[in-house]
């Protein structure tokens, strides 16, 4: 049984609800077929009913609630929601409900915060940034959270490495260029997703273009600093670096690269020194070695809500659902 099975499984002894927004694309209603036939999550998708009936046809949501956020009940509770979170930037009534009636991602961030869903997954047909943008505007960040970073849940087809070919890669979609302090705390909240996620023990490797010193950079210096930072934030996890990707995951390179490491050889989540390397690490591996990626995943806000890449398919869809959900059980 593959990693995403098990976590349906998780996922349908919860049952929580999960917006999908964006019932302007066809993959939503493909995925959502499946999410209700498997029973996975509940279902909350907005939009117009020409929006759902266009897009929708052929697929059979009948087990999700419809929601026209032009007449649903609720709609002036989460307008008058959204005008006290954001009073301080002077926002008013009309702009408000301008906002939530043209971009659901707003709505849906409403729903949250107000209790009436538990998840929300979006990104098939927006950026990263305007998925999450509604998200830290209306729910927030974790208590005790310094950083929002994303990570990609990665199951790579008969492979020795990782845990079983299982990976998380961090950060590939969301923090540029983070310093030392931002590295170690995009390694701790990735060792906490791997553990939550997979159910084993996260082997965490702080990458770089050296091994141990081989090379001499104001890069490597970066992740150097970040490994020491991420030990002294976190002595529960093995953590260590700086490594080449080839030592993190090889054992026979690891003896000879990084002797005496504890994760050397043997990592299962990879932090990347910054989001260039991130993204297209995960999309080489998606891509040259057909592994399955969940993600983006999102780490740091007070409930989750999670992005899609824009090239995803409905099945990407149904697993990031199912994922969403499991998170949310642990609310």
């Amino acid at each position: 049984m593959g990693i995403i099975d098990k976590i349906k499984d998780r996922a349908k002894k919860g049952k929580k609800t999960i917006v999908l927004p964006e019932s302007m694309d066809i993959r939503t209603f493909k995925a959502a077929e499946t999410i209700l036939k498997e029973g996975i999550a509940k279902l909350i998708i907005i939009g117009t009913p020409d929006e759902i009936r266009k897009n929708s046809e052929g697929c059979d949501i009948s087990g999700a609630m419809l929601i026209d956020p032009n007449t649903y009940e609720k709609t002036k509770e989460y307008e008058d929601l959204f005008v006290e979170i954001r009073k301080s930037k002077g926002l008013t009534h009309e702009e408000a409900r301008k906002i939530i009636l043209s971009d659901y991602a707003y709505y849906g961030c409403l729903m949250i915060k107000a209790g009436d869903a538990d998840g929300m997954v979006s990104g098939a047909c927006h950026s990263t940034a305007d998925t999450l943008r509604p998200s830290l505007q209306i729910i927030k960040t974790k208590p005790g959270t310094k950083l929002v970073s994303a990570f990609f849940l990665m199951e790579v087809p008969d492979c020795k490495y990782g845990d079983g070919g299982v990976f998380v890669f961090a950060d590939s979609a969301l923090v540029q260029n983070p310093d030392s302090e931002e590295l170690a705390n995009i390694a701790l909240s990735s060792a906490e997703s791997f553990k939550f996620l997979v159910g084993a023990e996260p082997k965490v490797a702080m990458l770089s273009h050296s091994s141990k010193g081989s090379a001499k950079h104001s890069d490597v210096d970066k992740v150097v600093e970040a490994t020491r930072l991420a030990k002294e934030i976190a002595p529960q996890f093995q953590i260590d670096g700086e490594l080449q990707l080839d030592a993190a995951i090889v054992p026979e390179i690891a003896s000879s690269k990084a002797k005496g490491s504890n994760v050397a050889g043997s990592a299962n989540v990879l932090v990347f020194p910054d989001l260039d390397a991130g993204n297209i690490g995960y999309k080489l591996v998606q891509r040259l070695a057909k592994a399955e990626a969940y993600g983006p995943m999102c780490q740091g806000i007070a409930k989750p809500v999670n992005d899609l890449s824009r090239g995803c398919s409905w099945q990407d869809i149904v697993g990031v659902v199912a994922i969403t959900a499991v998170q949310a059980m642990a609310e």
